[in-house]
């Protein structure tokens, strides 16, 4: 009996890792938490680091910002986020493109936000760059 239940419990881990991330997937899922620490600390150079040349950085307002502009609002503390929680990620990558929607609740000051976000990830050199964002109110 012991014998089945450990060859069931094999059969079901390797189901499991077959039908897991990839490793660009994986490596996509590393550059948003990147964004999340980022954007959670204000961290200029993390930020500068994490955003292509050519963000574009949409606010579920409407307004858009550019690289320059999306750091200085939050490493100025203009944009203070002071808790993120992301659901319902997902991940689709084609080749040096990746495209990841989610859920965001988040805090910004005494402001709560639920949002829709569609990232558009662009592999670099040295990682995967945030090239754009859009949020929607949901």
């Amino acid at each position: 009996m012991k014998k089945n239940n450990v060859l069931i419990a094999f059969f079901l881990l390797n189901a499991t890792l077959s039908f897991g991330q990839s490793k660009a997937e994986a490596a996509v899922a590393d550059a948003v938490n990147q964004l999340t620490e980022a954007l959670l600390s204000g961290d200029r150079a993390a930020l500068t680091a994490i955003a292509a040349d050519e963000l574009t950085y949409g606010h579920s307002s409407g307004n858009i910002e550019d690289k320059t502009a999306f750091v200085e609002a939050v490493a100025s503390g203009k944009t203070d986020f002071t808790k993120i929680d992301i659901s319902d990620q997902t991940i689709s990558v084609v080749g040096k493109t990746a495209l990841v929607r989610h859920k965001m609740s988040a805090d910004l000051g005494k402001v709560h936000v639920n949002l829709g976000i569609l990232t558009v990830w662009t592999k670099q050199k040295k990682g995967w760059k945030l090239l754009a964002r859009q949020a929607f109110k949901i």
